[in-house]
């Protein structure tokens, strides 16, 4: 879902929205660099990359898909898994931070619409469902086992060195393979998958 409508339909929600959706793909990208960091691994501390502030993550490409698709990215951190004594470990652990780090995000926001009984229709419900649902949508995504996305490292942390090579082979090309995906539109079909899992999960948190 992109945010366009919002735009055209609410734009005060749209404007309240822009901080925390931004905030979205930074808190993952800073997730994955300080496991990487209590780990072992200062690459992304040294490069100030440990920091909240948007302006040392955010990618324009990524930014504008945000906002017209629905999914985005920011600037990946740098990690050096040379660093982590457990490579294997350091890899599932780190790659798997910015993915709960979404997961959490928008369960915070479902746990406030709960705590602040809001209603189902309004400004306050708009607000709430589209940070858990573009969080949730961003997890979702990340979990495709398709390089570069974070479900490819975590798949390389538990398998053979042969499909973990195979996976760093296309990773090049990982990119057009997403793209590829979403013009046939089965790249919806994996994200909905995986966001079925997620919800799953978020109604056993908040029951």
């Amino acid at each position: 879902m992109g945010l366009l409508k919002l735009l055209m339909n609410d734009p005060i929600a749209f404007l309240i929205l822009i901080i925390p959706l931004l905030y979205s793909v930074v808190i993952h990208e800073v997730a994955h660099g300080w496991v990487a960091y209590r780990m072992g691994d200062p690459t992304a501390k040294r490069m100030g990359r440990l920091s909240l502030n948007p302006l040392k993550h955010l990618d324009v490409v990524g930014t504008l898909m945000l906002f017209l698709a629905g999914f985005g990215w920011a600037k990946p951190v740098p990690v050096n898994l040379n660093n982590i004594p457990n490579r294997r470990k350091g890899l599932i652990f780190v790659s798997s931070a910015g993915i709960l780090a979404n997961i959490l995000f928008a369960s915070g926001a479902l746990l406030v619409y709960r705590l602040l009984r809001l209603p189902s229709v309004g400004l306050g419900a708009v607000i709430v469902f589209t940070i858990a649902h573009i969080n949730i949508t961003l997890a979702s995504l990340n979990l495709i086992p398709i390089p570069p996305l974070d479900g490819s490292k975590i798949l390389m942390g538990f398998t053979s060195e042969k499909t973990s090579y195979f996976l760093a082979r296309i990773e090049p090309y990982g990119f057009f393979i997403l793209i590829g995906l979403l013009y046939l539109g089965l790249l919806d079909r994996f994200i909905g998958f995986f966001r079925g899992i997620i919800i799953a999960g978020i109604k056993v948190l908040l029951p």
